[in-house]
């Protein structure tokens, strides 16, 4: 079993760390907001710290799954970040969805200090974070994530290396490419069937069993024909992911008309004060 550290307590992050004690690894975990820390101790039995360089202290490997560039860098450098309090040869493992150029500065910044890097972002929401059966998408160096992988399995179900690091990262922007224009597909579909007056239950009931299928439409379809849109992967957040996206193709010379276009249906949501609401909110701007 591992020494650990988990950067970030977040929907996906608490459980996330939760499942590392579950699985006997000895976990320091660091969150912003440090009651939050505290409270996910005396649920776990771990340890909190007050600062990502003092959780990281003496951890084989760290964890982190916060909010976004900026954030990353927050508690990867500096005097109170965990590259300073890493020891030589311990292995950062970053869960948090950033663009591939701040990933590769944090990479070359933990081999500066004798530290290994996995860029390893997450697939599943919420759901699949509490469950233990994400989907990681990874980059680096090969020795070093085949040493990260048995740590990651206590909360990752598929555990893949796409390439060197950025690969996770290019690579979970892919899916969300893909989730962005299957959600508004759904959204059109079901929008469809309750203005022809079908059931819109029936009607995933007769198709999702075919080419039209998905995991969209197999665990949103009930909620977005009951109008619920309280839980799951935050248009916020989304829109945090498109905007990565949007930019690296417009750096690599990709185009990417579709996102671009359900990336604004996201701001009118956002407009409606669906900040919060899961994904699959495009729906209402339909009704």
């Amino acid at each position: 079993m591992a020494k650990c550290a988990f950067l970030g307590l977040g929907v996906m992050g608490y459980p996330m760390a939760g499942h590392l004690v579950a699985k006997g690894h000895e976990v320091t975990v660091y969150n912003r907001t440090g009651a939050k820390a505290e409270k996910w101790a005396a649920e776990h039995g771990g340890k909190a710290a007050a600062t990502p360089r003092a959780a990281a202290e003496g951890a084989d490997f760290v964890m982190a799954c916060v909010g976004n560039d900026d954030d990353l860098r927050a508690v990867c450098t500096g005097e109170d970040g965990a590259f300073a309090g890493m020891k030589p040869g311990a292995t950062f493992v970053d869960h948090t969805t950033v663009s591939a150029m701040v990933t590769r500065d944090m990479a070359a910044s933990a081999a500066e200090a004798g530290l290994g890097y996995v860029d390893a972002p997450v697939s599943g929401g919420q759901a699949g974070a509490e469950n233990g059966v994400l989907a990681i998408m990874c980059g680096g160096d090969q020795a070093t994530w085949e040493a990260a992988v048995p740590v990651m399995e206590a909360y990752g179900r598929s555990i893949k290396r796409l390439g060197d690091v950025g690969a996770g990262q290019l690579t979970k922007m892919v899916n969300q490419i893909c989730i962005a224009g299957l959600v508004q597909g759904l959204s059109e579909a079901l929008a469809f069937a309750e203005k022809a007056g079908l059931d819109g239950r029936a009607v995933v009931e007769a198709i999702s069993g075919g080419a039209a299928g998905s995991w969209q439409m197999v665990n949103r379809h009930a909620t977005m024909v009951d109008d619920h849109f309280e839980h799951g992967f935050a248009v916020d957040w989304m829109r945090k992911d498109l905007a990565i996206c949007l930019a690296t193709a417009e750096e690599t010379g990709a185009s990417l008309p579709v996102t671009a276009l359900v990336d604004q249906f996201y701001k009118d949501v956002q407009n409606m004060g669906g900040n919060r609401w899961d994904t699959s909110s495009l729906i209402k701007r339909l009704r």
